[in-house]
């Protein structure tokens, strides 16, 4: 029996595809060299080298210019805790991001905004988690406590802010305190 020859059509093709994702003119190409330009600006700004996580962060949209707001992910959380925002907590919240010096027409405070409005995604605070483990590896440990004592009070206070009935019992829900709970525990050191 003959041999077949062999299609060259599906060779030529994949030939072809890679040739023209490859070309700098394809919006493909733009994309990813955007996408890399962004994870080296957050890098920079982070100080972290995970890459894998920069790479997750830069795909959330996360940029070195709301890399701020990614740090006040603790107070956005605590606030939808229990699944509602109420105004006093969205000041409060509001109240944090300045006094960490994120100015109002800002792009993190922009961002900051829309997670108010709109709960974030549950895939954002565990990144930030992952991103407080990288950052604190970083950190001496006396820098980690300092760090976790200042977003975990900003957090609490935000917790506080929609107060109780009368003023009567503890004015942080048992929602808000799982939360600050669990994100107590991002700063915990890897065994």
């Amino acid at each position: 029996m003959a041999k077949r020859p062999r299609d060259p059509l599906p060779k030529l093709g994949r030939a072809l595809e890679a040739a023209f994702f490859e070309s700098d003119r394809h919006p493909y190409f733009e994309l990813r060299k955007s996408e890399l330009a962004a994870e080296e600006r957050l890098a920079e700004a982070s100080g972290i080298d995970d890459h894998a996580l920069l790479a997750r962060l830069a795909a959330a949209g996360v940029r070195a210019e709301t890399l701020a707001a990614l740090t006040l992910i603790p107070l956005v959380e605590v606030a939808w805790a229990d699944g509602e925002m109420d105004a006093r907590e969205r000041a409060a919240v509001l109240s944090g991001a300045e006094s960490t010096g994120i100015a109002p027409k800002s792009p993190s405070h922009r961002l900051l905004r829309l997670w108010l409005e709109d709960r974030p995604a549950p895939d954002l605070l565990e990144m930030w988690k992952d991103f407080i483990r990288a950052l604190c590896g970083r950190l001496a440990e006396r820098e980690r406590r300092q760090l976790k004592a200042k977003l975990l009070g900003r957090a609490r206070s935000v917790a506080e802010a929609a107060g109780t009935v009368l003023g009567l019992g503890d004015p942080v829900s048992r929602e808000e305190a799982r939360m600050l709970e669990e994100l107590a525990r991002a700063f915990e050191r890897s065994r």
